[in-house]
C-alpha cells in the first residue's frame, strides 16, 4: 500500500497535526505522511505544488482539524472502490464520536448538480492521481491566481471527466472532543456565509470557476432572454400577496397587518393558504378575513401539501392576480411601500405611470420580467437587526446571474412572479427549495428583475424551518437542491444543443 498511497494532513495547528500523524503511524504498514498548512479551499499555487510532488497512485486528503481514526482495512476498502470503479474522487460515510456516543454520518451521493463549493464530502477524500492528470489535460491547469478555490476548480474538472463516488459505509471515526476544534460559527452564520460581504472576493472567484465549468459541460447561458408573453386570461387584481401558513399563531397577525397596511396605487388582494393548522392560526386568519374583503382565506382539501403545494393552491385559484408576491407567515414587509416597490419593478416606468389600474381589467400590461427578487434585512423577534444584516444577493448580475444561481444556496426575498408563466409548470410540492426550483426554471428562458435595497424583514426565531436543522434533514434538503440543479443543468444542456442544431 505504501507505493500506492500518500496521506496529506491539512492543519492549522501544529499540535493537532502531530496527534493526527501519530494516529496514522499506528497502522501496521508505514505510509508516506505529509502535513500541509491549508488555506481555505487551497490556493492554485498550493494545490499545483502538491500535485506536482505526488509520486503515488492515490492521495488521501484529510481536510479538517478534527482527529480521524481509520483502520488499515478501511484504507484498503477506499482503494478497492477507487480501483474497481475508476473514480476520480472516493469519499465515505463515517461515525462522529462525542463523549461515549458514536453517531453515523451518512453523506449525500454526488451528482451532476452537486456543484456548490460547500458540498459535504466529510473529512476524508481519496483522489486518483491518474484521473486528476486526465482532468487537467482535458480541462486545463488549475489557475495559479486562485486564492480560495483551487480544490473547487479541480473537483469540477474531475467531475467533468470521471466519477465522484460515495461509499455508503462508515469507514472511519471523526473525534470531536467537547470544546475542541469545533467551529465558532453559529448555524445562522453558516447558512448565510456565502452572502457575507467579507467573503465577497472569494465568492466572485468561485463564480468565475463555476462559470468556466458550465461552459465546459455545455450548460452556460448567454445573457439573452426570451420576450415575456402577454397575459391571455382575466385577472381580478394586478397583484396577489401569497401567504402559505401552518401553525404560526405567534406571527401570522403581524404578517397580515404588514400586508394590509400597504399603500398601493393598484388593486391587490391577499391569499392565505392555511395548511390545516392545529393551533390558533385558523381562528386568527378567519377573524382578519371577516374584517377585510381583500383577504381570501383558503384551506386546501388535500392534506399532503408542502409549501410549494400551498403556492399552487393560490396561483391556480381564480382569485389570483397577474403577479404573485411572496410574504412568509413569520416575516414582514419593511414598510407600507414594499408592495408598490416590487410591483413597479416589473414594468417600464413610463408604462406604469400611464396605466389605469382597475379591478377585473381585461388589458393588463405585459411586464418586463418573469420574476422580481428583492433584498431583505435579517432581524430577531423584536425586529432588531442581527447578522448577516442586509442580504441583497448582489452576485445576481444581468450578465451572469442565472448561471451563478446554480451554485449558490438561494435567490433572495421577497420573490414575486408573473403568474401566466409560473402557471405553466407550477411549484414542486415540497417545503424546502420550492422557490429555488421555480427561480431556476424561469431564469432558464426569461430575465429576472432585481431590487437591491432592503424592502423585507426576515425574522429569525426558534420556529424557522432552517433553525437547528438535524443532520439527516439538512442532508435531505441539500440532496434535493442538488437534484434540482441536476435537472436544470440537463435542461440547459439540451436547450443549448437545440439552439446549436446538435442532437
Amino acid at each position: 500500500m505504501r507505493e500506492r498511497l500518500t496521506i496529506v494532513i491539512g492543519y492549522e495547528d501544529g499540535a493537532i497535526f502531530e496527534r493526527q500523524r501519530a494516529r496514522f503511524q499506528q497502522l501496521s504498514e508505514p505510509l508516506p505522511i505529509r502535513g500541509l498548512r491549508l488555506d481555505l479551499g487551497f490556493s492554485g499555487i498550493a494545490l499545483n505544488a502538491l500535485l506536482e510532488s505526488l509520486a503515488t497512485d492515490y492521495l488521501l486528503l484529510l481536510q479538517t482539524g478534527a482527529l480521524v481514526e481509520i483502520g488499515e482495512r478501511s484504507l484498503l476498502r477506499l482503494l478497492q472502490v477507487a480501483e474497481e470503479s475508476g473514480a476520480g474522487i472516493v469519499y465515505a460515510d463515517y461515525f462522529e464520536a462525542s463523549a461515549s456516543e458514536l453517531r453515523a454520518r451518512p453523506l449525500n451521493d454526488y451528482q451532476l448538480g452537486s456543484v456548490s463549493e460547500e458540498f459535504d464530502f466529510g473529512p476524508l477524500l481519496l483522489l486518483s492521481h491518474r484521473v486528476v492528470r486526465r482532468a487537467i489535460e482535458r480541462c486545463g491547469p488549475i489557475p495559479l491566481d486562485l486564492r480560495w478555490s483551487g480544490f473547487y476548480d479541480l473537483r469540477l474538472k474531475i467531475a467533468t471527466v470521471g466519477d465522484i463516488l460515495r461509499v455508503p459505509e462508515c469507514l472511519y471515526i471523526c473525534h470531536r472532543a467537547p470544546g475542541e476544534m469545533m467551529s465558532t460559527e453559529s448555524p445562522l452564520e453558516a447558512i448565510f456565509r456565502y452572502v457575507d460581504l467579507r467573503n465577497r472576493p472569494a465568492q466572485q472567484e468561485m463564480e468565475r470557476v463555476f462559470t468556466e465549468h458550465l461552459r465546459r459541460v455545455g450548460a452556460y447561458l448567454e445573457p439573452t432572454f426570451a420576450p415575456i408573453p402577454p397575459p391571455e386570461a382575466d385577472y381580478p387584481v394586478l397583484a396577489s400577496v401569497i401567504i402559505p401558513v401552518r401553525n404560526r399563531e405567534r406571527t401570522i397577525a403581524d404578517a397580515l397587518q404588514s400586508v394590509l397596511l400597504q399603500r398601493a396605487s393598484f388593486p391587490y388582494n391577499v391569499i392565505v393558504v392555511d395548511n390545516h393548522s392545529t393551533d390558533r392560526t385558523t381562528e386568527i386568519v378567519r377573524r382578519w378575513a371577516s374584517a377585510s374583503p381583500q383577504l381570501i382565506h383558503k384551506i386546501p382539501e388535500r392534506r399532503d401539501l408542502g409549501i410549494g403545494g400551498c403556492w399552487n393552491e393560490a396561483i391556480f385559484s381564480p382569485e389570483c392576480g397577474l403577479l404573485a408576491v411572496q410574504l412568509d407567515s413569520d416575516d414582514l414587509y419593511a414598510d407600507e411601500t414594499t408592495l408598490e416597490t416590487i410591483v413597479r419593478a416589473f414594468f417600464d416606468p413610463e408604462a406604469f405611470a400611464q396605466a389605469v389600474w382597475e379591478r377585473s381589467c381585461r388589458e393588463w400590461p405585459t411586464p418586463r420580467y418573469a420574476m422580481v427578487i428583492g433584498a431583505y434585512r435579517t432581524v430577531n423577534f423584536q425586529l432588531e437587526e442581527i447578522p448577516p444584516g442586509i442580504v441583497d444577493h448582489r452576485e445576481w448580475t444581468r450578465e451572469n446571474g442565472r448561471n451563478n444561481a446554480l451554485r449558490v444556496k438561494g435567490l433572495g426575498a421577497p420573490r414575486a412572479y408573473y403568474v401566466p408563466l409560473v402557471r405553466r409548470f407550477g411549484f414542486p410540492n415540497v417545503s424546502y427549495g420550492e422557490d429555488y426550483a421555480v427561480g431556476l426554471r424561469l431564469s432558464r428562458e426569461y430575465e429576472i428583475g432585481r431590487l437591491f435595497e432592503p424592502i423585507y424583514l426576515v425574522r429569525r426565531w426558534e420556529d424557522n424551518t432552517d433553525h437547528a436543522v438535524p443532520w439527516e434533514v439538512r442532508n435531505r434538503y441539500e440532496a434535493y437542491k442538488d437534484w434540482v440543479r441536476t435537472l436544470e443543468i440537463r435542461a440547459r444542456q439540451r436547450r443549448n444543443r437545440e439552439i446549436e442544431g446538435r442532437p
